[in-house]
């Protein structure tokens, strides 16, 4: 949990940033099972085996840590905040960055220089950390009201 969100103060634009690259690194570690993806051209055949060794299962093996419920929960909520952004191209910049995708392909990708596409980046992160800090307070003040009401 990060530190204003323990406080109950809201959440800051830097915090903001972390939960999105938390949330771009849950979603690569979410399992994606053979044949789930796209099918395009392939065969029914199996695939042929080179050598011997194959053909009984002496493969590298591949530890993948798959995130538990919470993280995919925290994750989910992240991807939402995304909504708060109008432009499409800045929601864009702003899950790229968290992906870490480098600036220069984030501008290719924007088509902008790159002081253009930082000041969208972070201009976006602040639209979502003040939209967080008005639900918030809309929340409380909602909460508040319900219990003075009964």
């Amino acid at each position: 949990m990060l530190r204003n969100e323990r406080r109950g103060v809201g959440i800051g634009w830097r915090e903001v940033e972390d939960r999105l690259e938390e949330a771009a690194v849950t979603l690569r570690r979410l399992p994606n099972p053979p044949g789930s993806g796209p099918k395009g051209h392939g065969s029914s055949w199996p695939e042929y085996v080179h050598e011997a060794k194959h053909a009984y299962g002496y493969h590298t093996t591949r530890l993948r840590v798959v995130p538990s419920a919470r993280d995919i929960a925290r994750m989910e909520e992240a991807i939402a905040w995304l909504l708060f952004i109008r432009d499409p191209d800045d929601r864009r910049i702003v899950w790229m960055r968290a992906e870490g995708v480098r600036w220069r392909d984030v501008c290719v990708n924007a088509g902008c220089c790159r002081s253009t596409a930082h000041r969208r980046w972070s201009a976006a992160l602040l639209t979502i950390s003040k939209a967080l800090k008005v639900k918030k307070k809309t929340e409380v003040t909602q909460s508040a009201g319900r219990k003075g009401g009964g």
